[in-house]
């Protein structure tokens, strides 16, 4: 596990991208169980998806931090908190932190990092002293201060990063139920039934590990085949179709040659591509709904099925792919 773009203005991460569509849906499925369960008996259980305000803050060690916090992160952003029983700053920015995750009622999850148990994430984020904060959304890691910091900075700090995971990743948090009995605490951890073609799918990503994109592509082929209408084949062979393209490209050489022929659907298709890897979501989109305006037939066909292919790697539920929806439908109509 490698800390993911250390940077508010961070690019996509192609592979949080599809993780953080699987893990959602994961979530869901695993806290509406749970609520099920809780309420079970006639009781007044939580709503479905609910959890209880103690499930805010959770501690969190190497083993668990792809399920507890990296998969987490595509619904709600998750704040780490990187602390020693021995550092006494540290004994002042925990509660601190405690207590505004729980005011924030569901926009942030504070996980805990006892740095002494997992030195290796300790040495994986680079951290030179603690206390030291971070937050992860979608899979991306943010820096956000180092040390004990006034608590109105840390608020303000706080609700930046609730803005960036609304405004950028659409996330907004999970619903919280004040009367959830502490069943619900570990409803992320519940098991959720293999799927048929979940064999096939952890092969994709096996291969898309090892850098084998056209391994991948065929192993979300054969998922499509039988069932064409899974998500998360569709995903995942759109992410691995476009890291193919990308691959062997020279950006200098594309960048140029788009520049030099805005009118040119296959210029202008290398190049959105480029700029949706290198996280420049909005400038790809941009550039094939101009593209599309300017295009009449085969090629305005062809950049319309690639914008689509887009939307795809994005998810449907990004702002920024519902804005350019939106655009493409002026442009087309």
């Amino acid at each position: 596990m490698q800390p993911r773009n250390m940077s508010m203005s961070g690019v996509v991460d192609l592979a949080a991208v599809k993780a953080a569509g699987e893990a959602k849906a994961k979530a869901e499925q695993a806290r509406a169980e749970a609520a099920r369960q809780a309420g079970q008996g006639g009781g007044s259980g939580p709503a479905a998806g609910a959890v209880p305000p103690s499930a805010l803050v959770i501690d969190v060690d190497e083993a668990g931090f792809e399920r507890d916090v990296l998969q987490l992160s595509a619904e709600v952003p998750v704040v780490l908190d990187f602390w020693a029983e021995w550092c006494e700053p540290c004994k002042q920015l925990s509660p601190l932190l405690e207590r505004l995750t729980v005011q924030a009622n569901g926009r942030l999850v504070l996980a805990k990092v006892d740095v002494d148990a997992n030195q290796m994430l300790m040495q994986q984020f680079g951290i030179q002293g603690i206390p030291a904060v971070f937050a992860v959304v979608a899979g991306q890691v943010l820096p956000l201060f180092q040390g004990v910091a006034p608590e109105q900075q840390i608020r303000e700090t706080l609700a930046q990063l609730i803005q960036v995971a609304e405004e950028r990743f659409g996330i907004i948090g999970i619903e919280v139920d004040p009367n959830a009995e502490a069943v619900a605490t570990d409803a992320a951890e519940a098991e959720v039934p293999a799927g048929p073609y979940d064999a096939l799918l952890e092969a994709a990503v096996v291969a898309l590990d090892a850098g084998d994109l056209g391994g991948a592509v065929q192993a979300y082929k054969n998922v499509l085949a039988d069932d064409p209408t899974n998500s998360e084949a569709k995903l995942g062979l759109a992410q691995a179709e476009l890291l193919a393209r990308v691959q062997h490209m020279n950006p200098q050489a594309v960048r140029a040659a788009a520049a030099e022929n805005p009118r040119d659907p296959a210029a202008q298709i290398a190049a959105a591509d480029l700029d949706l890897v290198g996280g420049h979501v909005e400038d790809a989109f941009g550039r094939l709904v101009d593209t599309v305006r300017v295009t009449f037939g085969e090629e305005r066909d062809s950049v319309r099925l690639r914008l689509l292919e887009m939307f795809e790697v994005i998810g449907a539920d990004d702002p920024r792919v519902t804005a350019a929806r939106t655009a493409l439908a002026r442009v087309l109509f």
